[in-house]
């Protein structure tokens, strides 16, 4: 392990995950619902669309180089990032077909969506049972946080002050304090104080 001292926490990387799922869920049952031309529903999918656009560039330009530099002469591993990136790529145009069946009306919509879906989720399962343990072997906590602090930056302080409420939506307690937890303490206070209120007023996904 390269930093035996302290284990890389993945709490945030889980939490973002599950509200990936989460989000491809509630378009599902909104639109078996008759619900697909709600603005509400429309601006759920493109903050879904912008979050895990971003999520993904950070990985590809901040997280897999540094995990790449430390396995060079490890075929198994540099194969590991190979996938990685083939499976980034195997989900942009499914994003590009849910959005125009989305907003052009299609009758295929929901088949669009269970595509994106399984897609993503067993891209989401390969790098939490692969990728992440090969991230706790080779990169060190410091390391680790340097992506976190890339993918704060790609968002920038707006994009952050959705993030956080975004990620604790609708999620159980003890989750929910986990993954605040894991965030700088001046985020907690503002979420509690500002974001999460601005983000409820939103109403994503209602219909």
């Amino acid at each position: 392990m390269a930093d035996t001292q302290q284990d890389i926490d993945f709490t945030v990387m889980y939490a973002t995950h599950h509200a990936f799922r989460r989000d491809l869920r509630r378009l599902a049952a909104a639109v078996e619902a008759g619900h697909r031309d709600a603005p509400r529903v429309r601006a759920g999918w493109d903050n879904f669309n912008h979050q895990l656009h971003v999520h993904h560039a950070v990985e590809d330009s901040s997280l897999w180089p540094q995990v790449a530099a430390k396995v060079a002469g490890r075929p198994g591993d540099q194969r590991l990032l190979d996938e990685m990136e083939a499976e980034h790529a195997q989900l942009d145009p499914r994003l590009a077909a849910v959005d125009t069946a989305l907003r052009d009306g299609s009758p295929d919509l929901a088949a669009h969506i269970q595509d994106l879906y399984e897609v993503m989720d067993e891209h989401f399962t390969h790098e939490e049972t692969k990728a992440l343990p090969l991230i706790q072997d080779v990169l060190t906590v410091a390391e680790w946080k340097k992506f976190g602090r890339a993918n704060a930056g790609a968002l920038g302080l707006k994009g952050v002050a959705v993030y956080v409420p975004w990620i604790t939506d609708d999620v159980p307690a003890a989750d929910r304090r986990a993954f605040l937890n894991a965030m700088p303490p001046p985020l907690k206070v503002f979420n509690k104080l500002l974001w999460k209120r601005q983000y409820d007023k939103r109403g994503l996904w209602q219909a």
